[in-house]
Formats: C-alpha cells, structure tokens, sequence
C-alpha cells in the first residue's frame, strides 16, 4: 500500500484550545493516523512545544507553537474520504444554519453521523472534507444512521462544551416526527421505561425496556391520524441509544419501517406510499447560542420520501 510523506507544521495553539491534552489535539489534527503513531512520534521526541519535547498528558495553553512532525498516512485511508466526493458535495446542500460558531446539517437518512463499523464515510468526515480549513469540527450529538434531519457540529470547543453543558442540563428541546403503528392514544404524552443497551456478537445494538437499564423519559403529542397510523412528535428527555425507537413500541405502536423494532405486517400496509426508509425525522432543535446566549430554533423540512408517505396517507382518508 502506498504512502507518502507530509510536510512539518508548526501550530499556534489559541485560547479556545488551551486545557486539552497535546495527544488529544493531535488525534483530532491527524485524521486517519493511528494512534500508536501519534503516541510514537510524541515518545521518540518529535512533537515538540515551545522547541521542547512533551509527555502526551501536557496540557496545551494559548500562544503554545507546536511542532507537528511529517507523518507517513496510508493512501488507502486517506482517500476513504475522497472516493466519496459525490456524498461530500451533495452535504453542501444539507446545511441548514451555520456561522462561526456552529453548524447545523439536515442529516439524510442512510448516512451515519461518523465512520466506523465498517463504514469509511460519515457526516462529519464529510463536513470535514467540505470545509477543509476549519480548523475544528466535531459532534455534538447523534442520530440513528437511519434517522434524518438536525444534527449539530461545533465549529469551535468553546461552543462544544456550552452544548454538551445544555444537554447535560437537558436544556435543548430536540423534536422528532415518527410515523407510528394504529391509533396513538392522546392521553400518552409520557413514557417512562428504563432502557438496557446489548451489545450482540455482530456488533450490533439491540436496547430493551430493562429495570435494570438507565431511566428515560420521552413526551409525545399526536400530529395528525390516518386509518392505520398515527403521526407522532416526539420529545426525547433523556437521550439513550434508540430511546424513541424502543419507547413508541413500548407503548404498542413501533415506527414504521423500524428494521430492528417494527412490524413487518404494518410496513407492508404502507407498501403504496413509496415508503422505504426509517420514518424517524429530527424535525427541529431550540437551544441557546454558545456564544451571543440567544435562543436559537432550527427546523429541518422532511425529505422527499417522507413528504410523500404522508401525502399519500392524507389523500387515502
């Protein structure tokens, strides 16, 4: 396998980045260099602060000049990204809000949030490659691979700790619209299951109602009711692996075309509405802006698909 060598950069590390670890920094900076080389190059000398060697766990302060050594990167996975410039492009168009702080993705459905498990590409990886100067872009939260619609990315680590710090406090409202199984009851605004994640053989992730799992907390309202579906918002409290997924079938009523946990026969009666996806759909997210302290609200539109799943189901009352 090809490889080819970089040149040395010297960084000057700002405010916003002081505090991190150097072997963090540099795993962030490095895509798709291995750890062990990281580690490697900060062992044998040459990463190097102020002109001086550094132990992995020195902290970086602002106006630092650090010295990143050429690393040798595998073609292959460097060009993981690029192989994929079709997808990348076409996120362009998935932005929803951005400024210098943050950015906000109408994530499609079928993209994961990040690569891994087999997967060379994700959303950021993608954003990544669209904005290549930016010097830091990373998740805020996720989305099922399958579920579309807001996804938020920090453009800076300031703003990353102020988001991470609203969800902790559980201060942003995220609302999702799910297609459901039969008529929704409107008295069922709160369901509160405790939810147990396993991890198969596979890899893959099955979560179950369990006492002995997390405590979660998911509100509903009903949108709008077909002859055999319901339209459901649904306002996550808590924010575990699959909650909304899991807690609609708790309830009696699995999302439609949920591979994992949904209903077959239901999907099947959908079969006329073009429907082939998830109907999961992050519609909208209100939280305060890391940095001016307002209140920001985006709505992300349906896709296609779902527009006309719900077109279809309206026309057959």
């Amino acid at each position: 396998m090809k490889t080819h060598q970089a040149t040395v950069q010297i960084v000057t590390i700002e405010a916003d980045t002081a505090g991190q670890r150097v072997d963090n920094f540099l795993i962030a900076q490095l895509k798709g260099v291995p750890k062990s080389m990281i580690y490697r190059i900060l062992r044998k000398g040459e990463v190097r602060v102020n002109k001086k060697r550094v132990k992995p766990e020195y902290k970086l302060e602002a106006g630092d000049m650090l010295r990143i050594p050429p690393v040798r990167v595998a073609e292959r996975a460097e060009n993981a990204v690029s192989a994929k410039l079709e997808k990348v492009a076409a996120l362009e168009h998935c932005i929803i809000f951005e400024d210098e702080h943050l950015l906000v993705l109408n994530k499609p459905s079928g993209t994961a949030v990040h690569g891994g498990s087999g997967l060379s590409f994700g959303a950021i990886e993608g954003l990544r490659a669209l904005r290549p100067d930016a010097r830091f872009l990373e998740l805020v939260h996720r989305l099922d691979r399958e579920t579309s619609g807001v996804l938020l990315v920090a453009k800076k680590r300031s703003a990353l700790r102020s988001l991470h710090e609203q969800l902790r406090l559980k201060t942003m409202q995220k609302d999702y619209l799910a297609l459901v199984r039969g008529q929704w009851q409107s008295h069922c605004k709160v369901v509160q299951a405790p939810l147990l994640k396993n991890v198969l053989q596979s890899g893959e992730r099955i979560v179950r109602v369990d006492a002995e799992g997390k405590p979660s907390e998911t509100r509903f309202k009903v949108e709008e009711r077909f002859a055999l579906a319901t339209l459901i918002k649904a306002s996550p409290v808590t924010g575990r692996t699959h909650q909304i997924r899991v807690h609609t079938l708790h309830a009696g009523h699995p999302i439609a075309f949920d591979d994992r946990y949904g209903d077959r026969e239901f999907d099947a009666t959908l079969a006329g509405t073009g429907l082939n996806r998830l109907f999961l759909h992050a519609a909208a997210l209100r939280f305060e802006h890391p940095s001016t302290g307002e209140t920001v609200r985006v709505e992300a539109p349906l896709d296609e698909t779902l527009r006309h799943c719900l077109s279809v189901l309206r026309n057959a009352k």
